[in-house]
């Protein structure tokens, strides 16, 4: 008899950070000493009448919003039968953006992994061992973390030292947001380490004008930047505007991080808007999503960049060829990344958790390969709903 899905839990917990705090537009984590604040997250549990559970911990209320939908249609059903289910939920939740089918999918391919004892990466077929990462910064502050355009070239030099090969900018936001300090810090990144080290920029969509975005761009084109990713208000889904900025830079561009699905991710390629194609597990439908976007980058001779650090994220590294690196974010001088303390092996997103070549390895053990802590979850409890 094929295995089948008993019971769908998802739990909702809280868990604090220390000397951090908002944006002045509260967008944004920022250096911020002596403050704290909590952050929520969800554990997904996917139970089965083998006794074996796919998990995942992650996902934020919109998206579980959406899990709330559908994950009646999955009690009963074979959790083997992914590529099924992808489809149906993908049409279920067509008025919305999808992101319910993240979290989701990631448990079932981590109960996939189990229960055929291997790792995610060896079922989808594995291309690689390690990968080198990018320290992929907070954003700019004003309380003495990443103050001036100095201290983003004094880490970039930091985390050289550490290893790494790669750094990527987030700038200012809120009511520090400025086009030109946003410029001064690509050239003062770039005229201290740029000869050693590949350097990208993400403003996050936070320039105000395709103005801004060109005068930024070509700041990034004088210190021969990797990337240029989400400059501004467009909100990274213009194809047109896009294509223009691509026309007038010589920085690859970066988009389709707020693209949602495959077909208007493969149009944004199709219709030259992008030089790198963006995917995350848990923003794309899964890793099966995923993995559609980079066969998809990859059929356009293009490469695809993980956004975000994680253990799903990882599994897809390993298995794909046409990428470059792994985000270690967010990090900064003065204050650990947000990864929640939910893991009860040495798994670790830290800015620490390189190898003296700057690169990081993928966890070998069944599915997601990582042990979830799942007393801290259910000790920071704040919400919890079960389908059976």
């Amino acid at each position: 008899m094929p295995p089948s899905i008993t019971k769908i839990v998802t739990t909702e917990f809280a868990y604090g950070l220390e000397d951090q705090g908002p944006t002045p537009d509260g967008f944004h984590m920022v250096y911020d000493p002596g403050n704290s604040l909590d952050r929520h997250l969800f554990g997904v549990q996917v139970h089965t009448d083998e006794g074996i559970v796919g998990e995942y911990v992650g996902g934020n209320s919109p998206g579980m919003a959406e899990l709330n939908q559908v994950a009646d249609y999955l009690v009963g059903k074979n959790p083997l039968k992914r590529e099924r289910h992808w489809s149906e939920l993908k049409r279920a939740l067509r008025k919305y953006d999808r992101m319910g089918m993240g979290p989701i999918d990631i448990a079932l391919w981590d109960f996939a992994g189990k229960y055929h004892d291997a790792p995610i990466h060896e079922l989808i077929g594995t291309y690689r061992d390690r990968i080198p990462a990018y320290a992929s910064t907070y954003f700019g502050d004003m309380n003495g973390g990443l103050e001036t355009p100095e201290d983003y070239a004094d880490f970039a030099e930091e985390c050289l030292d550490m290893g790494y090969r790669a750094f990527k900018i987030h700038p200012w936001g809120g009511q520090w947001r400025s086009t030109q300090r946003t410029v001064d810090t690509v050239h003062a990144v770039g005229e201290r380490v740029g000869d050693e080290m590949e350097l990208m920029l993400d403003p996050a969509c936070q320039l105000e004008t395709f103005g801004d975005a060109v005068r930024v761009g070509r700041a990034c084109d004088e210190q021969e930047f990797f990337w240029y990713e989400d400059p501004y208000r467009d909100g990274g889904i213009s194809q047109h505007s896009h294509r223009k900025l691509r026309q007038m830079l010589d920085t690859p561009i970066l988009q389709t991080e707020h693209v949602r699905g495959l077909e208007p991710t493969t149009d944004f390629v199709a219709n030259e808007a992008t030089d790198f194609v963006r995917a995350d597990p848990e923003y794309d439908a899964g890793i099966t999503g995923a993995i559609k976007r980079a066969r998809a980058a990859e059929s356009f001779g293009l490469d695809i960049e993980f956004h975000a650090p994680g253990p799903a994220q990882r599994q897809c590294l390993a298995a794909i060829r046409n990428t470059n690196y792994y985000e270690m974010s967010l990090v900064g001088p003065k204050t650990p990344n947000t990864t929640p303390p939910i893991y009860a092996d040495d798994y670790t997103d830290q800015l620490d958790s390189i190898d003296d070549d700057g690169t990081v390895g993928f966890p070998d053990g069944p599915g997601l390969g990582v042990e979830y802590d799942w007393e801290f979850v259910e000790a920071n409890r704040t919400g919890q709903r079960v389908y059976e």
